[in-house]
């Protein structure tokens, strides 16, 4: 067997209050009994490392493959992670059936300085399916100040600083550490973020947690690290970037952490890249269905599934159904590194 392959991984599942059966119910996925919010498909966090699910790797947590490989696995763009013993990304899926709370994440430099070794956290979703009154927040309402804000949160009216988007299958929402943010429900996403699990909460709907009490706040915090300049933002927009026979690329959003392209092939399309070493990719078929082969190993990627390419793997093809057209993310590091 080839020592760098495509990598599958066993999901880690998260029962948190906000979740439902949709990622079962919608998206097929083989579930235990009970509420499950979240999917962490490829997660080298101690809050839920994924371990590989094929080849000659298999049961090996995430992590330790990072420290058998090193920057052959992540990429040399990602050294600036490897260097602080962490994977750069964490992929997710969502089913948010009722509403996530009102929350903000934090930069790179505060959750050092507060939150010992943990990364921020700037994300990207993208809408796999939505009801048709989904919505989220995104920002905060025109006028805002950080000093309002305080205010009508402690007097509970906080709604008229809340800036609310519509939200349909295929939309993208770029969600850069620091903005104000909440899913509504009846929403299923893909999210692409930093490898952190640091959210800070401002309200919660006044709802109760699984124990019966209401789950913390972190108002404080999260004043301190809302952005108020992130004034209404609306919807990413989706710009082109490379074409070939059968293949259409969109660039959906490009921060210093990650770039997530949405790659459309025609039926029985080919694509043919490599992994040079500069950065892992991640690809996810969310539409259709496709076949990845790296390393003599052919992985079979129906919707909505997401495989790993080691940055030193090499030569990869990527084969579109024959009968339908297929969908895929594909994202990847940019460089120049985001942090020494």
């Amino acid at each position: 067997m080839p020592r760098f392959y495509p990598l599958t991984f066993i999901p880690v599942l998260k029962s948190y209050i906000w979740g439902g059966r949709g990622l079962a119910d919608k998206l097929g996925r083989s579930l235990p009994p009970g509420i499950i919010a979240e999917s962490w498909d490829i997660s080298g966090h101690p809050n839920g490392i994924t371990a590989v699910a094929n080849g000659p790797r298999s049961g090996l947590p995430l992590t330790t493959l990072q420290e058998m490989w090193g920057l052959d696995l992540v990429g040399r763009r990602a050294a600036w992670a490897h260097e602080r013993g962490k994977f750069p990304l964490l992929i997710k899926l969502l089913d948010a059936a009722t509403p996530l709370s009102v929350q903000v994440h934090p930069t790179d430099a505060y959750a050092l300085t507060h939150e010992g070794n943990e990364l921020g956290k700037t994300e990207m979703w993208v809408v796999l399916r939505a009801d048709a009154d989904a919505g989220i927040i995104l920002g905060v309402s025109a006028g805002t100040t950080r000093e309002q804000f305080r205010q009508a949160l402690a007097a509970g009216q906080l709604e008229p600083h809340l800036h609310r988007l519509p939200v349909r299958a295929g939309d993208v929402v770029c969600v850069p550490a620091g903005t104000l943010h909440a899913i509504l429900g009846g929403v299923i996403i893909a999210e692409i973020q930093q490898n952190s699990d640091t959210t800070y909460r401002v309200f919660d709907w006044n709802r109760l947690g699984a124990d019966g009490q209401p789950r913390p706040l972190h108002v404080d915090k999260a004043l301190e690290v809302i952005d108020f300049r992130r004034i209404e933002p609306g919807l990413a927009q989706p710009c082109p970037a490379w074409q070939t026979d059968g293949a259409r690329a969109m660039t959906l959003c490009q921060n210093p952490y990650f770039i997530t392209e949405r790659v459309e092939m025609d039926p029985g399309a080919r694509y043919e890249g490599a992994a040079n070493g500069e950065t892992l990719e991640i690809w996810g078929c969310i539409g259709g269905a496709a076949a990845l082969t790296g390393g003599g190993v052919r992985v079979p990627l129906p919707a909505v599934q997401f495989v790993l390419l080691p940055a030193a793997m090499g030569p990869f093809v990527v084969e579109a159904d024959g009968n339908a057209g297929t969908i895929l993310l594909r994202t990847y590091l940019p460089a120049p590194e985001p942090m020494s």
